[in-house]
């Protein structure tokens, strides 16, 4: 259930994290839906020759728990994503269990900005995405939903 949470209830060194772990299907479905066919992501046979000897997940699906964590937990409902930086660090194997951390690091009080760190992490605790956000947050103009 995503969270409500006002930006001034918001403090630097707030932290939330969400968990997935990623299959085959997750894979098979981020290709279709983003167009990105790569035979490394899909191909077993094909990803035996690659670098990482293996079929690899698509960078932006890890980078998708991110926005997740975002949109629904810190800083949650009523919140403008602006931009994010993404540093892919590590691959991200089919199995893996992912956690994507957001971690609150700077406020802007007069435009309500808010800067995240982005940190996504395997089963091992090894970083596999590093990165930040900026996020606008605002206040609903009515209350009554």
């Amino acid at each position: 259930m995503p969270i409500e949470r006002r930006y001034d209830d918001l403090k630097v060194g707030d932290k939330a994290t969400l968990s997935k772990t990623i299959t085959d299907a997750d894979v098979v479905l981020f290709a279709g839906l983003s167009g990105d066919f790569n035979p490394v992501h899909l191909d077993e046979e094909f990803a035996k020759e690659g670098l990482f000897e293996k079929r690899i997940a698509h960078g932006m699906l890890g980078a998708g728990l991110i926005s997740a964590v975002i949109g629904t937990d810190l800083p949650g409902v009523n919140s403008i994503y602006l931009s994010q930086e993404l540093k892919f660090v590590a691959p991200v194997f089919i199995g893996d269990t992912l956690t994507a951390e957001v971690e609150i690091v700077k406020k802007r009080d007069d435009k309500k900005l808010i800067t995240l760190k982005t940190t996504v992490r395997n089963q091992r605790r090894e970083n596999v995405i590093e990165g930040e956000a900026f996020i606008k947050k605002f206040e609903p103009k009515s209350s009554s939903r």
